[in-house]
C-alpha cells in the first residue's frame, strides 16, 4: 500500500503516467526527498520483518539512496523521481522473495 501512495496513487490528467507522493513531496527542495526517503525506508523496514537477506536489504536501501541522493538535486532531481520509482523497485524484490520463500501467499494479479 505505500508503494502506491508513493508512486501510483494519482495520474497525471490528460495522461495515463501515474505519479504519487514521492514526484510530488519531491518538488519541494531537500526536505521533501528526505521525507519521501524516509516513508520509502518503512517498506526496507517491514521487508526486514519479513526475514529477507542482507543482501536483498542492501539493494532495497541503494535504491532509496540513489532516489534520495539524485532526487535531491534541483530540476533535473524533479524528473528523476518522475522516472526512478525506488519503491515499486523495492516491491518487485518483496514480492519475488514471497513467492520463493512463502508460494503460498501468490498474488494473482490481473
Amino acid at each position: 500500500m505505500m508503494e502506491q501512495v508513493l508512486e501510483r496513487s494519482l495520474v497525471i490528467p490528460g495522461t495515463k503516467t501515474p505519479i504519487g507522493l514521492d514526484s510530488i513531496i519531491g518538488l519541494i527542495p531537500v526536505v521533501g526527498d528526505i521525507i519521501t526517503a524516509a516513508m520509502g525506508m518503512y517498506i526496507v523496514w517491514e521487508a526486514r520483518n519479513l526475514g529477507m537477506s542482507k543482501f536483498q536489504m542492501a539493494r532495497m536501501t541503494g535504491n532509496v539512496g540513489i532516489d534520495l541522493i539524485l532526487g535531491s538535486v534541483p530540476m533535473v532531481g524533479d524528473l528523476f523521481d518522475f522516472f526512478w520509482r525506488s519503491n515499486s523497485k523495492n516491491l518487485k524484490i518483496i514480492r519475488k522473495h514471497l513467492d520463493k520463500h512463502h508460494p503460498e501467499t501468490r498474488i494473482i494479479e490481473g
